[in-house]
């Protein structure tokens, strides 16, 4: 959606800057200049926890100042649809950087039902030889998402746990599970990893920024199947 965005201003400013010169180039030619023109140097930065490239040097237009200027007057006709091509790398960036907080209010990151928008097609699958042989409630997964509370992580504690006074073929996997077939909410561009605790009331959302733990007042797993 942002990139849309960024494409409509930057179209709206191709077409002003089209109706106040004389000279009339083919569109065709115009879509061509502020495409190399958009080509600079640029390195990444993380802005809000978001990678972004910052432009630095307009390569885009010094290569068609090099090819236009012999003649003075095509120089003159494409110059500013060169410029605009550069300054829409920072049409861009503005509009990526406005879509963090509108995709924060509208996707909210702590909220399961970001990640569990659609649970009709859920099913587990076992990853670790512990996890019982059992399937996802899918009433019981309905029913508790609204009521799901976030609990800290305790990676240390865990581990600390599941190795303790174990041999390796002893010890109890704590999210044996992973949750399949469910939908993000739509436009969020999500696809985290969501594990299930061995006691069924456990769900650990991980995405490649972070990770989120939850616990359910029930169990979200059938009866073991016999």
């Amino acid at each position: 959606m942002a990139g849309l965005g960024a494409w409509g201003v930057i179209i709206f400013f191709a077409y002003w800057i089209y109706k106040k010169q004389t000279a009339k180039p083919k569109v065709w030619k115009i879509a061509a200049v502020v495409l190399v023109g958009f080509f600079s140097l640029s390195f990444d930065v993380n802005m809000f926890g978001t990678a972004v490239k910052l432009s630095i040097l307009p390569l885009g237009v010094g290569i068609l100042y090099y090819l236009l200027n012999k003649n003075k007057e095509k120089w003159q006709t494409y110059r500013a649809f060169a410029w605009l091509g550069y300054l829409a790398n920072f049409i861009f960036l503005l509009f990526a950087l406005l879509a963090i907080p509108v995709h924060h209010v509208l996707y909210p990151a702590n909220e399961p039902s970001t990640y569990l928008a659609n649970v009709e097609d859920a099913s587990i699958i076992a990853i670790h030889p512990t996890a019982k042989e059992s399937n996802i409630h899918i009433e019981s997964l309905k029913k508790q998402l609204p009521l799901l509370k976030q609990r800290p992580i305790h990676s240390d504690v865990w581990y600390y746990e599941m190795v303790k006074d174990k041999e390796a073929k002893e010890r109890d996997e704590r999210f044996p599970n992973l949750l399949t077939g469910t939908i993000s909410k739509w436009g969020s561009g999500l696809n985290p990893l969501i594990f299930i605790e061995a006691d069924g009331k456990g769900i650990l959302l991980s995405t490649p920024k972070e990770q989120f733990y939850f616990r359910s007042g029930a169990s979200l797993l059938e009866e073991e199947v016999k």
